[in-house]
């Protein structure tokens, strides 16, 4: 059975805002550096990484992927 937010030990429920707020936080910059990018600097579609980014509950796992693979370099 799940834990009820009132049931969780003080310091889970601080660590769950935490890492809530990083990823939130993550994310929302993220969708601001792919809507100012152009379709030839982001690897695969702008679409897609702005759905995922948006929709899949990462952790923040997924921004930094964003960040390490999914932009291209100019220069």
């Amino acid at each position: 059975m799940a834990k009820r937010w009132s049931d969780l030990d003080p310091r889970a429920r601080k660590a769950i805002l935490v890492v809530g707020a990083i990823d939130g936080a993550l994310k929302t910059v993220a969708l601001i550096d792919l809507k100012r990018r152009t379709a030839e600097e982001v690897r695969g579609s702008r679409k897609a990484w702005a759905a995922a980014l948006t929709f899949v509950n990462s952790a923040g796992v997924l921004p930094v992927v964003y960040f390490v693979r999914g932009r291209r370099t100019t220069g």
